[in-house]
């Protein structure tokens, strides 16, 4: 069978160009439908705008605000994210298009960690398939949730490290526009716009980013994000607010990095010139809130998405992969193409009722929510030549899809105005289901296999003191086993999912100079898929224990006139197997006590700020411990038998220096130089080094209207 063109292709079909149309003018359309309230956009939050939200919470909290994002002026929600403790970003390129976040020693190459974006989960599959293929864009989001701790069981599946949720921009009214250039012909704009009812009672805006880059080591990119987003009252006590969302991103860019020779030497060249990883998405959410009463909200969350990534690369010769240009070893490229490509479509729905009472004899605040999913990932692989390197013959085709139920309940009992005690339960039932669309019925073309884990959990806050909370909290977290691993080979394999029980304690506190968060966390599973590329032998079996356990500690305080300090500091000892592994011929293969990969044991933090009037400076540092990346640990870079790098990755620090200047109510500037002392690091290893992005700049503008 013959493939013309890629799945990504018929985005640009007359009926999904239909639909984008109807769905960003059915937002627009909001904007003039006014009744009579003040509107709100309704959104899940997993911590809330209230100021005495935090408090509420029995586990570790950090918010990036707007503030931090103006100050830092990240270029991707990675970037933005790797100050907040007890985070670990696998960068891979600048641009962050693919998402490696880890979490309190939970490896950055997997997901064990929920992302979610306005309560929405932005992993292409949470069951069926890879989740790191998308990353939102940084320029819509006005602020950044991370919660950790038994407040995660609210939400799921795969909260083991915690969640993630990105909080995009509310519209405004007006209009403004931004640009930025840099280092590496980097070139964005934005273009945010905004508008009300004569009432004031719908609002509806855009933010839409288009950005290219010729790319540090050649890896250049283009693309274009658009976000649509409106809400209005529904009479007294509802509201409703819909957003779309259309992302497309075409980024050289490969699972191939640099050799040694070329590493030392600081060579610039891109190691896989002609591989193209092409992504679009389009996401449309419904939210609707009703305040049933003073003490009764019903919340609902409608989302549905799709998705489509085409990765076109190259093989190398099979006789002699590598080759020497100008003294340096480099990949050997044949004429041959594999296109690896994926698409999603998923649908869902959320619903929470929240009740505030006084049973008991105190007073009680329930939540209890019920959540339907349903995922599909169609996974193709294409043969194709570099003379049509878009187009040849079906080598797979399979089928991935999964239905999954869930539902939620906890009570806050608030005994006293001091100490608050949280129990709950979360409840997933799944169905995974596989089929092969090259194959026949009768040659066996389906796979089938289900699960259901009930994750019981209790926190606890109590405040010991005006600027001393101590909270605290147990609950079991899993991470379902993916469609791939589940069910390889049209097989039930009979992988359970990834348990863990986490416990953590902590104290926090602050007034109007001091703030502090210092968390004791321990993650102990009792089961653990291991990577492929990690250890074969644990491609279709459970990996065991491993345990996790640390220390993660915040503090700022503002000296005054201007002056103020941010340092955070992750310590994890251990992230280790528990007991030893065997091959299957009965040979020692991971130890017992080895590390985790990509778990660094310290990561710390440093921010210096000066804000003088219109003029707001930073200076922040960023220290990664050193990192073993295969499970054998082994220490020195070496290349395997199937092209894989493996090896200890040396700790790096790297610095940047950020300002920006409020010329007037309508105008600023802002610029930056990130990696300021030029630091030349090894970031993550695959086939190949990947390197650190070298010392660059940035400079733009805002103007609103």
């Amino acid at each position: 069978m013959n493939c013309k063109t890629s799945p990504a292709s018929t985005l640009h079909s007359p009926l999904r160009l239909t639909r984008l149309t109807l769905a960003v003018a059915a937002t627009f359309q909001l904007s003039a439908l006014a009744t009579a309230a003040e509107v709100q956009l309704p959104r899940i939050d997993v911590v809330g705008s209230d100021a005495e939200a935090v408090k509420k919470i029995p586990g570790a909290v950090n918010i990036v605000t707007k503030e931090d994002l103006e100050q830092s002026q990240p270029l991707s929600t990675e970037a933005a994210l790797k100050s907040v403790p007890g985070i670990v970003i696998k960068p891979e390129e600048e641009s962050a298009i693919v998402g490696n976040i880890g979490m309190r020693g939970l490896s950055a190459a997997d997901y064990k960690t929920l992302i979610l974006e306005d309560g929405v989960p932005v992993a292409p599959g949470l069951f069926v398939g890879n989740a790191r293929y998308y990353n939102p864009r940084i320029q819509r989001m006005e602020s950044i949730e991370v919660l950790k701790g038994a407040a995660s069981l609210r939400y799921g599946p795969s909260t083991i490290g915690g969640v993630i949720n990105y909080k995009t921009k509310t519209p405004a009214p007006g209009v403004s526009v931004s640009g930025r250039i840099g280092s590496h012909g980097y070139r964005e704009a934005t273009l945010e716009a905004g508008g009300q009812s004569p009432s004031g009672e719908a609002i509806g805006g855009l933010v839409f980013t288009g950005a290219r880059s010729d790319g540090f080591q050649d890896k250049d990119f283009e693309m274009q994000d658009l976000m649509v987003k409106g809400g209005m009252a529904l009479g007294d006590k509802q509201w409703i607010g819909v957003k779309f969302t259309n992302y497309e991103n075409d980024a050289n860019i490969s699972y191939r990095g640099v050799f040694l020779d070329a590493y030392r030497a600081e060579a610039g060249f891109n190691p896989a010139p002609d591989d193209w990883f092409l992504t679009e998405r389009r996401s449309f959410d419904i939210n609707h809130e009703w305040t049933i009463n003073a003490d009764t909200t019903l919340s609902t969350l409608v989302y549905w998405s799709e998705m489509f990534r085409d990765y076109w690369r190259f093989g190398t010769v099979k006789d002699a992969p590598t080759k020497i240009v100008n003294g340096l070893t480099q990949w050997n490229y044949s004429d041959s193409v594999n296109g690896n490509n994926r698409s999603f479509d998923r649908f869902g729905i959320d619903s929470r009722l929240n009740i505030a009472h006084n049973s008991f004899g105190m007073r009680n605040e329930t939540e209890l929510g019920i959540r339907f999913m349903d995922e599909e990932m169609v996974d193709q692989t294409i043969q194709a030549t570099r003379a049509t390197p878009r187009t040849g013959t079906i080598a797979k085709d399979v089928v991935d899809a999964a239905k999954s139920y869930a539902l939620f309940a906890q009570n806050r009992f608030i005994i006293n105005d001091r100490l608050a005690v949280t129990p709950g339960v979360r409840i997933e039932n799944y169905e995974q289901t596989r089929k092969d669309r090259r194959k026949t019925a009768a040659q066996g073309n389906k796979a089938d296999t289900s699960n259901t884990e009930v994750m019981p959990g209790i926190g606890a806050t109590f405040q010991l003191a005006p600027m001393a909370q101590l909270y605290g909290g147990v609950y079991k977290a899993f991470s379902p086993a993916l469609n791939g691993d589940a069910l390889n080979g049209l097989s039930d394999q009979q992988l359970d999912a990834e348990r863990s029980v986490n416990v953590e304690i902590g104290v926090r506190g602050s007034n109007a100079r001091l703030r502090y968060e210092v968390t004791a966390f321990r993650m102990d599973f009792d089961n653990q898929i291991i990577p492929a590329n990690s250890n074969s032998l644990f491609q279709t079996t459970n990996g065991g224990e491993t345990l996790h356990q640390g220390l993660e500690a915040a503090i700022g305080y503002d000296f005054g006139r201007g002056f103020s300090i941010d340092a955070n500091a992750t310590y994890i000892p251990d992230a280790e197997f528990v007991g030893n592994r065997y091959k299957a011929n009965g040979s020692l293969d991971i130890p017992d006590g080895n590390r985790v990969t990509y778990t660094p044991e310290w990561v710390a933090n440093l921010i210096l700020g000066y804000k003088s009037g219109p003029l707001k400076t930073a200076l922040s540092i960023n220290y990664v411990d050193e990192q073993y990346t295969d499970a054998t640990n082994s220490r020195a870079l070496k290349e395997n038998t199937s092209g894989f790098f493996t090896g200890k990755m040396d700790a790096y620090t790297t610095a940047d220096l950020t300002a920006s200047y409020t010329i007037n109510k309508q105008l600023s500037v802002f610029g930056a130089v990130k990696n300021l002392a030029d630091e030349h690091y090894i970031a993550s290893l695959r086939q190949g080094i990947y390197v650190g992005p070298e010392r660059s700049y940035e400079i733009g503008a805002k103007y609103s209207f």
